[in-house]
């Protein structure tokens, strides 16, 4: 799909684009704890109105050639309010602001607290960004403090030199952010010039992307300032293994700004109650009877979370400087064999959805009532997983996850990987690079049982398997402790990726893009689909997507493509092969998708994907009461918990 630029389609400065993609300009901290108040660090969220301007000039390097981060935005031009965070696509009524490529420029003023700017030593204050679309430089005071490559992970600068060195308490924050997509960026695209002045305006061009979803772009997810020490804790790595009524807490502590005085950890549980304590920067904590972090439906009491509570004393000059942080803590193991995927030595079957972060208006920003909406619908469907298709989610949504329970596979931004330049050098060591940011987010999360490094990618084509195998390779070296996959849609006589994986993840939409309004084609060839991969790798088989656009509303009997019954009835036949092949080999399904969402304008899509079983506004189609009933179902069947489930018994 290709959407137009707006602004009169100027092109980018191709010098401006060199910029972006130069190596090295992103580097970031060895650590990336999530933000949090302690005794020691305090927090300031930035959400709500930012200034905001899009640069409209002909090369969209206006505010570089004016260096509009030198002064107040409002004094470069008119300007608008911008809520952050949000997608700035569906703000407005500009219609060149929907599908704007370029660069734009927000601005917040920020009064800190005088606090933050004294002391001997002062504290350390840090600039902390959840995620923007897609190349982000950011200045504090008209001086540059960080750039980044992405648009779905976190990174951060310590300004503290630049705002503990202004007069007075003002902070003055300018970012930068271009959604422009390369053959090289995660995900790819790539910029169409249209040459043919008969039909185009001068300097027309369009964004092509490979991936069937729509490139919001804006600061996506919250922005915080936060402070620690200046000597404090820069990451914490845990990992845990359990047997009959022990189980051991591996940890790594790191420090940065002075050798540690004292290290201590305190394991509590959810009464408070230490329950292990240690010392040190690397060791275990012994649990006796532990809590074992279970996934919903698979345990009366899901989620379950201690604290590990770790504190630093460091001398600094004359000043002894004390850092606190707290992590939550789930005590679970994952295991692959040949036909099983076990959580705590239980076999586990992943009945649950894909998503995506989208919804009305807000795009792909972070809203809180809509996220709790969200997991309200997970829970009453009977869902006990999800894939973050086709990037990593918010780290708000991952604390829900491991507080209710919710098993994730964790995907990186590597979806729409199709051409053959995007399988080089330079595009591979921007993928090692993006998996070291997501294990350096999420390496801790009990919810996160799998790594997938990409979707769909033409992992038939010769270079994919070097390309794959070192991805994988690499993964696995960052975290040995969980499953790495990808998801495939090729032919598994072709796959050059899936000898590498520990998990075979397979995409099929059989009676839809293949044989479409055919539902008896499906028995004999999704049948055929697991038995050919089976034989041929022996792995456990996840069915990743599935499924059929549905116009709400509309019916059709017998059903017909795009109606709620042909919906139905397509899971239904996949359903049926799932329950002979989960007693084999399968052990999951996910279905595409959770619920409607944008996508790029185009002759297949009536305002975005109607493959969600429930609507954009998170109402319910007649298909999500078709999997509700058969996630019970399954959760009853597989369940150890006396008395039996009903859906109507938890979260309701």
């Amino acid at each position: 799909a290709a959407a137009a630029s707006g602004g009169g389609g100027a092109v980018p400065c191709p010098l401006l684009l060199l910029l972006l993609f130069l190596p090295g300009l992103a580097a970031g901290p060895a650590g990336m704890l999530q933000p949090r108040d302690t005794p020691s660090r305090e927090r300031k969220e930035l959400g709500g109105l930012w200034s905001f301007r899009a640069d409209l000039s002909p090369g969209r390097d206006a505010g570089f050639a004016q260096r509009w981060y030198r002064r107040p935005l409002r004094q470069t031009g008119p300007v608008i309010d911008m809520p952050v965070p949000a997608s700035f696509n569906d703000i407005t009524q500009d219609r060149s602001l929907e599908n704007y490529i370029g660069w734009v420029w927000y601005e917040k003023e920020v009064l800190l607290p005088l606090r933050w700017l004294q002391g001997d030593p002062a504290p350390r204050v840090v600039l902390r960004f959840g995620s923007a679309h897609y190349y982000s430089i950011v200045w504090v005071n008209g001086v540059q403090v960080v750039e980044h490559e992405g648009g779905h992970l976190p990174f951060e600068a310590d300004i503290s030199s630049v705002v503990q060195g202004s007069p007075g308490t003002l902070c003055r924050i300018t970012v930068a952010l271009n959604n422009t997509l390369t053959p090289h960026t995660l995900p790819p695209g790539s910029i169409q010039y249209m040459s043919d002045k008969a039909r185009y305006p001068r300097n027309y061009f369009v964004q092509n992307i490979r991936f069937d979803f729509f490139n919001y772009a804006g600061i996506h997810r919250p922005v915080v300032l936060y402070t620690t020490p200046a000597a404090y804790i820069d990451d914490i790595t845990v990992t845990t293994t359990s047997s009959e009524n022990v189980a051991m807490v591996q940890y790594q502590v790191s420090v940065v700004g002075s050798t540690a005085n004292s290290l201590s950890l305190s394991l509590r549980d959810q009464e408070g109650k230490v329950v292990a304590t240690g010392d040190g920067p690397v060791g275990e904590l012994k649990v006796l009877n532990p809590n074992l972090w279970w996934p919903y439906l698979m345990h009366e009491n899901p989620g379950y979370l201690y604290s590990l509570e770790v504190k630093m004393q460091a001398q600094v000059g004359a000043a002894l400087l004390e850092d606190v942080y707290t992590l939550p803590v789930g005590i679970r193991t994952v295991h692959v064999t040949s036909t099983q995927f076990l959580i705590n030595g239980r076999p586990f079957y992943f009945h649950g959805v894909n998503k995506h972060e989208d919804a009305d208006i807000r795009g792909k920003g972070l809203d809180w009532p809509l996220i709790v909406k969200d997991f309200n619908l997970l829970r009453w469907l009977g869902a006990n997983s999800f894939r973050t298709s086709h990037y990593p989610y918010a780290e708000e949504i991952m604390d829900l996850c491991d507080a209710y329970g919710i098993v994730v596979i964790d995907e990186s931004p590597g979806v729409g990987i199709k051409l053959p330049e995007s399988f080089g050098n330079k595009s591979l060591q921007h993928h090692l690079a993006v998996m070291e940011e997501l294990i350096r987010r999420d390496k801790n999360r009990p919810s996160v049982v799998m790594w997938s490094v990409a979707n769909e990618p033409a992992s038939e084509l010769p270079p994919a398997a070097q390309y794959f195998k070192t991805v994988i390779a690499h993964t696995k070296a960052l975290d040995p402790s969980r499953p790495v996959t990808f998801v495939t849609d090729a032919n598994y006589a072709l796959d050059r990726g899936a000898p590498y994986v520990d998990v075979i993840c397979v995409n099929s939409y059989f009676s839809w893009y293949h044989d479409p309004g055919h539902l008896e084609v499906i028995p004999l060839q999704l049948t055929a689909q697991f038995e050919n991969w089976y034989k041929a790798y022996q792995k456990p088989i996840i069915q990743s997507e599935y499924g059929a656009d549905s116009v709400p509303g509309l019916h059709s009997d017998p059903p017909m493509m795009f109606s709620e019954e042909y919906q139905k009835a397509m899971l239904r036949e996949y359903h049926a092969v799932f329950d002979k092949k989960r007693k084999e080999y399968v052990i999951g399904e996910l279905i595409w998708n959770f619920a409607d969402f944008m996508t790029n304008q185009g002759t297949t899509r009536v305002l975005g994907n109607k493959k969600g079983i429930f609507t954009r506004q998170r109402q319910p189609k007649a298909a999500a009461f078709v999997l509700r009933d058969r996630y019970w179902k399954i959760a009853n069947e597989s369940s150890c918990l006396p008395p039996v489930i009903t859906s109507h018994s938890l979260f309701l």
